[in-house]
């Protein structure tokens, strides 16, 4: 870890009850929040800042409270592909406990990020003594495992413009029901290496669908008029003639671009 990292004594931070609305630990009694809070430590890390190395020993996995974590790879040319961008309530770094012992990523953070870093052995300990909680860390694994195999496929089979536009219907998700609009959680050429694209590229999309009239940028703040609209466009054809909005929408149709450019 960076020198400038800390370690943070909040007593005013409730590390159990926090721990209990993540979904890793939603199902442990409260006995078992107590041992896993116990060895549980707040860790501030400045943007920047490394949170561990590729050959690093692994000795705790990690949950964002809030900032932004990104993991990352590096070529023997400086090349960065960046594999999951891990925001607040998410864990990372659970792998290396079962398999090797040592991090096969780089983990860094983009913003100030606060971190609860729980201990491997608290972990071991707790899989040993209750069942549901291993299956739960296996759920997230796996759900994980599908993430990449997700990854993969769109990079070997869709299109720029499918990958930015399912990234956007990801993130809308997210937000929860009703939600009309997305803020970007790091720098546009972050979220480009994310997707394996180059950053002009991203950007030259993202214009793209403006034009269309599928979604509204105001800096990283982006509006999407039509789910289901972008959906459909982002899956036609190469030069296949977009359909008009059907569902009067978005601005593609020809009521809302009159009513757009009066």
């Amino acid at each position: 870890m960076d020198a400038r990292t800390s370690v943070v004594q909040d007593s005013a931070f409730d590390v159990p009850r926090y721990l209990a609305v993540l979904p890793l630990f939603q199902e442990m009694a409260p006995d078992e929040l107590r041992r896993v809070s116990a060895a549980t430590q707040l860790r501030r890390f400045a943007r920047g800042d490394m949170v561990f190395r590729v050959g690093d020993r692994c000795a705790e996995f990690y949950v964002t409270v809030f900032g932004q974590i990104k993991l990352f790879a590096l070529s023997a040319g400086g090349q960065e592909k960046v594999f999951e961008l891990a925001g607040p309530g998410m864990s990372f770094g659970e792998a290396p406990m079962f398999v090797g012992g040592t991090h096969r990523v780089n983990a860094q953070a983009l913003a100030d990020t606060l971190l609860l870093s729980v201990n491997k052995q608290t972990v071991m300990d707790e899989i040993a003594h209750d069942p549901g909680f291993a299956l739960g860390m296996l759920a997230d694994l796996s759900r994980r495992l599908h993430r990449l195999t997700d990854d993969v496929e769109a990079y070997s089979l869709h299109s720029g413009l499918r990958r930015v536009s399912d990234y956007l219907l990801r993130e809308l998700e997210r937000c929860g029901a009703g939600a009309k609009a997305v803020s970007l959680p790091v720098s546009k050429a972050t979220i480009a290496l994310r997707l394996s694209l180059t950053p002009e590229y991203f950007s030259r999309v993202l214009h793209q669908l403006e034009a269309e009239g599928l979604i509204g940028i105001d800096k990283r703040a982006i509006r999407i008029y039509s789910p289901g609209c972008l959906r459909v466009y982002a899956e036609l054809e190469p030069d296949a003639p977009p359909p008009p909005c059907p569902c009067k929408v978005c601005l593609r149709g020809p009521v809302q671009r009159a009513a757009a450019t009066a």
